[in-house]
């Protein structure tokens, strides 16, 4: 069914082309021209434009092939020449004995058809421009035609592409911040902690979000907020007083983010700051929605023996790939290591202000 439709388009989109370039070559003779009457110019042009069409589409779909060009360049242009001059003959032939009759009122002479086809100068100069140009015209249109669904067609693989790339990123997001949030339940579970059954339900309201609530490329930022304070909830259920968050957010804007962006970089400051840090670790949230921008901050205490660890991690790697499939260079995340703390910087561009 979506072939016929298909197919049904393209000849209606050809139809209407051969339709404007006869209504083109009646509109420039009808207006230059005052011995001939408008039907009479009409006839001959669709007479011209037929044999012209037929010209048109040997050249698109068989001369110019790759299949039919690898039998030679000079066999190719032999045969656009042979097929040129038959067709402006008949052409010739056609507007003698098939137009004139139909516009003309008689008595008028006619050629032969032996006259016709063998007068060589005549239809060289007159019918085969005629033939040749509708040709050109029609492979002009069909190259620049092709070259658009063709692009057209690049960026539609490119964005399923970027969104084949964008689920494998976060299906290697999600298990990781589950691991490790299942391994700390784990921790209460075995130490049978009361606080069991308070994490369980933590992890229902967050796990209720990513799997339902954050299926699209982006969320409100208030939502992301929400997380955030939800997974800070559940791990402090792990730790005593020695762990201080503080979280700052001044939303000036409801702007757009990406989902579970920056709860992963919450994570690894939990991981790889309070997680490793037997002391009085410290974590500071910060974030500032704007018209313009998005900004994300967190920093944490870490030990040195851990300082390696924070480099490379799984989640900075794919929070990097992921922006950048989404927001190009119109994003920066920057990390710093001074004095025993370890800072995330993440700025996202509104690209909606940016466009503007």
């Amino acid at each position: 069914m979506d072939i016929q439709i298909f197919n049904r388009y393209r000849i209606v989109k050809h139809i209407l082309f051969w339709m404007a370039y006869i209504a083109i070559g009646v509109f420039n003779d009808y207006s230059n021209f005052d011995d001939h009457g408008f039907v009479e110019i009409v006839v001959y042009h669709a007479n011209d434009a037929f044999f012209g069409a037929i010209m048109a589409y040997l050249v698109a779909y068989c001369f110019l092939t790759e299949k039919f060009l690898k039998r030679g360049y000079l066999f190719t242009g032999f045969c656009l020449l042979v097929s040129a001059y038959f067709l402006a003959a008949f052409c010739r032939l056609s507007t003698v004995h098939l137009a004139e009759p139909l516009v003309r009122t008689p008595p008028f002479t006619q050629e032969t058809p032996w006259e016709i086809f063998t007068d060589l100068k005549y239809i060289a100069f007159k019918y085969g421009p005629s033939v040749i140009t509708a040709a050109f015209i029609f492979f002009i249109a069909k190259f620049f035609s092709d070259h658009s669904k063709e692009r057209e067609k690049r960026l539609l693989l490119s964005k399923e592409k970027s969104d084949a790339e964008l689920k494998m990123l976060r299906a290697q997001l999600n298990p990781h911040f589950l691991f490790n949030t299942l391994n700390n339940i784990y921790s209460l579970s075995v130490d049978n902690s009361p606080k069991t059954s308070s994490a369980i339900g933590k992890l229902s309201e967050i796990l209720d979000y990513v799997l339902y609530k954050c299926n699209t490329d982006f969320v409100p930022v208030s939502s992301e907020m929400q997380l955030i304070e939800d997974y800070i909830e559940l791990e402090k259920l792990r730790y005593d007083d020695r762990l201080e968050v503080q979280v700052s957010s001044s939303v000036l804007m409801e702007n757009q983010v990406p989902p579970l962006i920056f709860l992963s970089l919450v994570e690894n400051a939990f991981k790889h700051g309070a997680g490793e840090d037997s002391g009085s670790p410290k974590i500071w949230i910060t974030l500032q929605s704007e018209k313009v921008q998005v900004v994300f901050s967190v920093v944490n205490t870490y030990v040195n023996s851990v300082e390696n660890h924070t480099k490379e991690s799984i989640g900075l790697v794919n929070i990097n790939k992921q922006l950048q499939l989404l927001y190009g260079e119109m994003y920066s995340l920057v990390t710093e290591k001074e004095n025993g703390l370890f800072s995330v910087t993440l700025v996202l561009k509104n690209k909606i202000q940016d466009e503007n």
